[in-house]
Protein backbone atom coordinates (compact mmCIF):
# COMPACT_ATOMS: atom_id res chain seq x y z
CA UNK A 1 0.00 0.00 0.00
CA UNK A 2 1.24 3.28 -1.12
CA UNK A 3 1.67 5.74 1.82
CA UNK A 4 -0.86 8.21 0.20
CA UNK A 5 -3.49 5.21 0.64
CA UNK A 6 -2.37 4.53 4.04
CA UNK A 7 -5.20 4.45 6.59
CA UNK A 8 -3.92 3.82 10.22
CA UNK A 9 -5.75 1.70 12.67
CA UNK A 10 -7.16 2.58 15.96
CA UNK A 11 -4.82 1.39 18.58
CA UNK A 12 -1.86 0.73 16.57
CA UNK A 13 1.46 2.43 17.72
CA UNK A 14 3.36 4.33 15.65
CA UNK A 15 6.10 7.08 15.36
CA UNK A 16 5.25 10.74 14.32
CA UNK A 17 8.32 12.89 13.05
CA UNK A 18 8.55 16.54 13.38
CA UNK A 19 10.71 17.63 10.67
CA UNK A 20 11.65 21.52 10.11
CA UNK A 21 12.22 22.76 6.27
CA UNK A 22 15.64 21.32 5.30
CA UNK A 23 16.59 20.02 8.69
CA UNK A 24 16.17 16.53 9.96
CA UNK A 25 13.31 15.84 12.35
CA UNK A 26 12.09 14.33 15.86
CA UNK A 27 10.64 11.11 15.93
CA UNK A 28 8.14 10.14 19.12
CA UNK A 29 5.57 7.23 19.79
CA UNK A 30 1.97 7.65 19.76
CA UNK A 31 -1.00 5.82 19.49
CA UNK A 32 -3.47 6.10 16.89
CA UNK A 33 -6.92 7.54 17.97
CA UNK A 34 -8.90 7.08 14.32
CA UNK A 35 -8.14 7.78 10.69
CA UNK A 36 -10.43 8.68 7.97
CA UNK A 37 -8.15 8.51 5.60
CA UNK A 38 -8.05 12.25 5.46
CA UNK A 39 -8.03 13.00 8.97
CA UNK A 40 -5.83 11.48 11.35
CA UNK A 41 -5.72 11.65 15.61
CA UNK A 42 -3.05 10.12 17.52
CA UNK A 43 -2.64 10.60 21.16
CA UNK A 44 1.04 10.83 22.80
CA UNK A 45 2.77 12.21 26.48
CA UNK A 46 4.70 15.43 26.05
CA UNK A 47 7.76 14.05 24.56
CA UNK A 48 10.60 16.16 25.70
CA UNK A 49 13.42 15.36 28.24
CA UNK A 50 12.31 18.59 30.12
CA UNK A 51 9.78 20.80 30.18
CA UNK A 52 9.36 24.05 27.84
CA UNK A 53 7.76 27.67 29.62
CA UNK A 54 6.79 29.52 26.22
CA UNK A 55 5.57 32.34 28.97
CA UNK A 56 1.69 31.40 27.76
CA UNK A 57 2.04 28.04 28.23
CA UNK A 58 3.88 25.09 30.06
CA UNK A 59 4.30 22.33 28.37
CA UNK A 60 5.65 19.43 31.19
CA UNK A 61 5.53 15.74 32.15
CA UNK A 62 2.66 14.24 32.40
CA UNK A 63 0.82 16.49 29.77
CA UNK A 64 -1.15 14.49 26.77
CA UNK A 65 -1.13 15.71 23.26
CA UNK A 66 -3.85 14.58 20.64
CA UNK A 67 -2.94 15.61 18.06
CA UNK A 68 -4.53 15.71 14.55
CA UNK A 69 -2.47 15.57 11.28
CA UNK A 70 -4.29 15.88 7.83
CA UNK A 71 -3.04 14.88 4.65
CA UNK A 72 -5.01 17.32 2.23
CA UNK A 73 -4.63 20.42 4.89
CA UNK A 74 -1.48 23.02 5.57
CA UNK A 75 -1.83 22.35 9.30
CA UNK A 76 -1.55 20.16 12.56
CA UNK A 77 -3.44 20.93 15.45
CA UNK A 78 -2.60 20.08 18.82
CA UNK A 79 -5.06 19.26 22.35
CA UNK A 80 -3.09 20.12 25.14
CA UNK A 81 -4.07 18.42 28.61
CA UNK A 82 -2.44 17.91 31.83
CA UNK A 83 -2.12 14.55 33.36
CA UNK A 84 -5.82 14.68 35.56
CA UNK A 85 -7.60 15.73 31.82
CA UNK A 86 -8.03 19.64 32.14
CA UNK A 87 -7.47 21.40 28.83
CA UNK A 88 -4.23 23.78 28.58
CA UNK A 89 -5.26 24.46 24.82
CA UNK A 90 -4.09 23.94 21.43
CA UNK A 91 -0.74 24.41 19.70
CA UNK A 92 -1.36 24.81 16.05
CA UNK A 93 1.77 24.00 13.43
CA UNK A 94 1.64 25.31 10.03
CA UNK A 95 3.16 21.99 7.86
CA UNK A 96 3.00 20.79 4.72
CA UNK A 97 0.11 18.59 4.42
CA UNK A 98 0.73 15.55 6.54
CA UNK A 99 2.54 12.14 4.79
CA UNK A 100 1.18 9.14 6.21
CA UNK A 101 2.49 5.91 5.72
CA UNK A 102 1.85 2.22 7.61
CA UNK A 103 4.89 3.07 10.47
CA UNK A 104 3.42 6.69 11.39
CA UNK A 105 3.17 9.96 10.17
CA UNK A 106 5.59 12.66 9.25
CA UNK A 107 4.83 15.97 9.77
CA UNK A 108 7.34 19.12 7.98
CA UNK A 109 7.17 21.99 9.85
CA UNK A 110 7.03 25.63 8.49
CA UNK A 111 8.30 27.77 11.32
CA UNK A 112 4.81 29.78 11.88
CA UNK A 113 2.68 28.45 14.58
CA UNK A 114 -0.38 29.35 16.45
CA UNK A 115 -1.91 29.30 20.18
CA UNK A 116 -4.92 29.06 21.38
CA UNK A 117 -5.88 29.33 25.24
CA UNK A 118 -8.45 26.38 26.82
CA UNK A 119 -11.02 29.21 27.18
CA UNK A 120 -10.37 30.94 23.98
CA UNK A 121 -9.78 34.50 24.96
CA UNK A 122 -6.06 34.17 24.21
CA UNK A 123 -5.08 33.28 20.67
CA UNK A 124 -1.45 34.01 19.52
CA UNK A 125 0.35 33.80 16.08
CA UNK A 126 3.42 32.94 16.84
CA UNK A 127 7.23 32.70 15.62
CA UNK A 128 6.34 34.77 12.04
CA UNK A 129 9.56 36.30 12.75
CA UNK A 130 11.65 32.53 12.16
CA UNK A 131 9.28 31.99 8.99
CA UNK A 132 10.61 35.13 7.21
CA UNK A 133 13.82 34.14 8.38
CA UNK A 134 13.22 30.87 6.57
CA UNK A 135 13.54 31.87 3.46
CA UNK A 136 10.66 29.84 2.64
CA UNK A 137 9.24 32.57 0.77
CA UNK A 138 11.83 33.07 -1.93
CA UNK A 139 13.02 29.19 -1.96
CA UNK A 140 9.01 28.34 -2.68
CA UNK A 141 6.86 30.84 -2.76
CA UNK A 142 3.62 28.76 -3.75
CA UNK A 143 4.34 27.29 -0.35
CA UNK A 144 5.16 30.65 1.38
CA UNK A 145 1.56 31.62 0.52
CA UNK A 146 -0.28 28.10 1.40
CA UNK A 147 1.41 28.47 4.80
CA UNK A 148 0.32 32.22 5.68
CA UNK A 149 -3.30 31.01 4.47
CA UNK A 150 -3.55 28.28 6.86
CA UNK A 151 -2.47 30.59 9.69
CA UNK A 152 -5.02 33.08 8.58
CA UNK A 153 -7.50 30.10 8.68
CA UNK A 154 -6.80 28.61 11.95
CA UNK A 155 -7.02 32.08 13.54
CA UNK A 156 -10.31 32.55 12.08
CA UNK A 157 -11.78 29.39 13.02
CA UNK A 158 -10.57 29.77 16.53
CA UNK A 159 -12.19 33.61 16.75
CA UNK A 160 -15.38 32.52 15.31
CA UNK A 161 -15.40 29.11 17.73
CA UNK A 162 -14.81 26.78 14.74
CA UNK A 163 -11.99 24.75 16.35
CA UNK A 164 -13.95 22.15 17.71
CA UNK A 165 -15.82 21.14 14.91
CA UNK A 166 -12.23 21.13 12.69
CA UNK A 167 -11.19 18.72 15.04
CA UNK A 168 -14.45 16.59 15.01
CA UNK A 169 -15.28 17.42 18.65
CA UNK A 170 -18.30 18.88 20.24
CA UNK A 171 -17.95 22.14 21.71
CA UNK A 172 -18.39 22.33 25.68
CA UNK A 173 -22.03 23.89 26.86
Amino acid sequence: MSASNTVLQAGDDVTVTLVKESRSGIGYPAVVVRDDGTHAVVRAPWAAPADRDFGFVRFEHGDVFTEHYWRDRWYAVKEVRTADGTLKGWYCDITRPARITPDGIVSTDLDLDLWISADGTTILRLDEDEFEESGLQDRDPSAARRACAALDELEGLARAGGLTELLGQRAAG
